[in-house]
């Protein structure tokens, strides 16, 4: 099992990150963040996301899609990529992985599979 430093530090390894946080969305506050800069202030991010992620699972309620899971959720920017992973192993629903990306740099598939991974070993 991955601890929530080891986490951060090993999503900051993925080619073009510029930022990650582990989020709790019901109160919207960064758990853990990591490679925050003057342009990416991770703690807001965490807090706007949360609204897109309790926005999508709003949907996804209304909708009656209740044997679906959200994988993840990708922002596409100019010059990023923002990707959203609410985690769903029971022991920290509610919490998601969010990934900050310069565009030029990711490789956006890289970087869903390792989230994914961490997901897996991710114990909070």
């Amino acid at each position: 099992m991955t601890n929530m430093e080891t986490a951060l530090k090993e999503a900051m390894t993925i080619e073009g990150a510029v930022g990650v946080a582990l989020v709790d969305y019901s109160s919207g506050m960064a758990l853990g963040t990591l490679g925050s800069t003057k342009e990416l202030d991770l703690n807001v991010a965490a807090a706007g996301n949360t609204d897109v992620v309790r926005a999508k699972m709003r949907t996804m309620e209304m909708l009656n899609l209740h044997n679906e899971t959200i994988e993840d959720i990708l922002i596409t920017l100019t010059g990023q990529y923002h990707l959203i992973r609410p985690l769903t192993h029971r022991s920290s629903k509610g919490i998601f992985i969010y990934l900050a990306l310069d565009r030029h740099r990711a490789n956006l598939a890289m970087a869903r599979h390792i989230t994914r991974k961490l997901e897996e070993t991710l114990e909070i």
